[in-house]
């Protein structure tokens, strides 16, 4: 590994000179990369220790509560996406005294809803290529190696992905083929797969789906496949929360942070008042730091310390869809870098389903973005053009938009430069703000964010950043074959409409969705399922057990229905009408779990029901079919 950092470090220092850059570079240092991996063991000791079993939420809340002037945290976060959540992870195996909240889920807003890609950034490479620009370089340098740590903590959630970009002129075959080899030479040893090309005969055998001709008449010379990673992104979020629990952080979701606590004498922060948003009862939280990691929700927690706050935030949207398997195959993604009108559009395989889409255009800030009618069109007429089926309204089973925080530096004298890197930033009170980025970078931006912080309220950590290589919950006891323990040595006990509990298979589908879900924990999936007759598939068609709804109740701070379907087992995403389905029995289990009277199960279904009005599936919109080609 230390040699493969040197490796990279020589590449990059030959681009550089090609650049004529003179940024100086300095090679990994062997020792400390050592004391990282020691340290890392030492938290993931920790971890295990407690039976990888994560306090509960009571517990959390009460560490937030028992905070006070005298005593308080070394650092509470305002905000439950990857980047809030890695900065807790960071944080809190550094050894400092760690909170955070989040006022909705983990992972409730721009988190859940990304391309699911973990990606070094192709497009970057091209414009440092064209531009001679080593500040694109470097934003692909950085990517490839937290695509690599993404990779590696979190295996059971991510997993290469080949995607194919096809040529209808000839002159494409040699570009992308260049394109794609430098992406692999940059690489290094962390290159997942070599590109290549395949000829129209092997494109169409990989991919049937390919049409044999472009809207311009151009007939399919062949593609070039590449390798990138993708990820289930809200598991990898609950999993950063968990991890960052097991590692000592408070964390506590449904809580907002409704004002910012000041010192009366030097205005500086020292803490927040937060409302539980399940009991609507608030309480204050202390803390030497405060760090801002609410996405595009960031100048919104900038105005609770400064009403004046310049914003920084311009935000984007961007609407995906999700279409049946059939689309496209099960292991090969499709990637058209500028369509007719200029635009990327791309279909990836996602969980048994087609994921579609992007669009990129101005949007306002909400909790609950909906993707607007023209842009599935869009998406739909773009992926069109490529494909030898026709394309329906009628197939879209989901329809989801999230909102991208690209971020200005309100310090820059240029503040017309909106980047996708992210920024750091720390006003006059005090308050630590990370924002922009992307998801293949959390861990990064995290890091960068804890250092901002501890030079701001001059904290002790007892480390320094572990977590390149600290394992998430799940990661610990996954191997790609463990699913055959599950089918050979469990049974999935199911309860009939008559309320008899009969066995039933323990089937491959089933076992891999566990493992690949919950990792290493799968087996305790499996054991509910087994043991307390929870057994049964929620949803016709899709592999999601009544056993997951317990389980992430008791085990990962599972507190509403909206949390189940969207952000723990993907059905609102995957398919809306049937996560609408199966409402009544998730929160039925739920209402079991968390001893929920009638009232609250009426809300919980009604509040669900309205969530998934904002996902715009063939069932709750109006189309015309007409007008897609066969």
């Amino acid at each position: 590994m230390v040699r493969s950092q040197t490796g990279r470090l020589a590449i990059r220092a030959a681009f550089v000179a090609a650049m004529g850059g003179g940024v100086g570079l300095a090679y990994n240092n062997s020792s400390l990369f050592g004391r990282e991996r020691a340290d890392a063991e030492a938290v993931k000791h920790k971890m295990e220790a407690v039976g990888w079993k994560v306090p509960e939420r009571a517990t959390q809340e009460a560490a937030l509560k028992g905070t006070s002037r005298a005593n308080p945290l070394d650092m509470l976060v305002i905000g439950g996406g990857a980047t809030g959540c890695g900065v807790a992870l960071d944080a809190a195996t550094r050894g400092l005294r760690v909170g955070l909240v989040e006022r909705e889920d983990f992972s409730a807003g721009t988190s859940s809803r990304s391309t699911k890609l973990v990606h070094g950034g192709v497009r970057y490479l091209e414009k440092a290529v064209f531009q001679l620009d080593y500040g694109q370089l470097k934003l692909v340098f950085h990517a490839l190696e937290e695509r690599a740590n993404i990779l590696e903590n979190a295996p059971h959630l991510c997993n290469p992905l080949p995607t194919m970009t096809p040529c209808y002129e000839w002159w494409q075959i040699p570009y992308y083929w260049a394109g794609f080899k430098l992406y692999d030479l940059v690489a290094g040893r962390q290159m997942l797969h070599l590109s290549r090309f395949f000829s129209a005969r092997e494109s169409l055998e990989a991919f049937p789906t390919l049409s044999k001709g472009n809207p311009e008449g151009k007939t399919l010379k062949g593609t070039l496949v590449y390798y990138d990673g993708q990820m289930n992104d809200s598991r990898l979020n609950v999993a950063l929360a968990c991890t960052a629990s097991l590692a000592g952080a408070a964390v506590l979701n449904h809580a907002e942070a409704t004002m910012l606590l000041k010192d009366e004498v030097s205005g500086k922060l020292i803490g927040a008042r937060i409302r539980n948003q399940l009991t609507g009862k608030e309480f204050d939280v202390y803390s030497k730091v405060v760090v801002n990691a609410a996405g595009p929700f960031c100048d919104e927690v900038r105005k609770l310390c400064d009403e004046k706050a310049i914003p920084m935030i311009s935000p984007s949207s961007g609407v995906h869809i999700v279409l049946p398997d059939y689309y496209s195959p099960d292991a090969m993604g499709l990637i058209v870098p500028k369509t007719k009108d200029g635009r990327v559009v791309f279909l990836l395989p996602w969980m048994g389903r087609t994921v579609a889409g992007t669009t990129d255009s101005a949007t306002p800030i909400t909790m609950k973005p909906e993707p607007h009618e023209e842009e599935i069109q869009f998406i739909l007429d773009a992926i069109s053009d490529y494909l030898c089926i026709k394309v329906r309204r009628s197939d879209v089973l989901s329809a989801w938009s999230g909102i991208r925080p690209l971020a200005s530096d309100p310090s820059a004298k240029d503040t017309a430069s909106i980047s996708r890197d992210h920024v750091v930033v720390t006003d006059d009170h005090g308050l630590v703000t990370i924002t922009g980025g992307k998801w293949t970078t959390y861990r990064s931006m995290a890091e960068d964010a804890v250092n901002a912080a501890i030079r701001v309220g001059n904290l002790q950590p007892q480390s320094g950043c572990v977590t390149e290589h600290l394992a998430l919950i799940g990661a610990e006891g996954f191997e790609p074959s463990s699913f055959t323990i599950l089918t050979q040595q469990y049974v999935r006990m199911k309860r009939t409409h008559g309320g008899k509990i009969v066995p039933g298979v323990f089937d491959t589908a089933a076992a891999k969705h566990l493992v690949h879900s919950y990792g290493g924990m799968a087996q305790r999936v499996a054991l509910i399922a087994q043991n307390e007759g929870l057994g049964k598939r929620l949803a016709h068609g899709y592999p999601v057990l009544e056993a997951e709804v317990a389980y992430c109740a008791r085990y990962e701070y599972c507190e509403s229905a909206v949390d189940f379907i969207a952000r723990r087992c993907r059905l609102a995403f995957l398919d809306t009408d049937a996560a609408r389905r199966t409402l009544p029995r998730v929160i039925e289990i739920l209402g079991a779990e968390h001893r929920w009277d009638k009232w609250r199960k009426k809300q919980e279904l009604q509040l669900a029901k309205e969530f998934l009005e904002t996902f715009k599936s063939s069932q709750n919109a109006q189309f015309d079919d007409g007008k897609h080609k066969p």
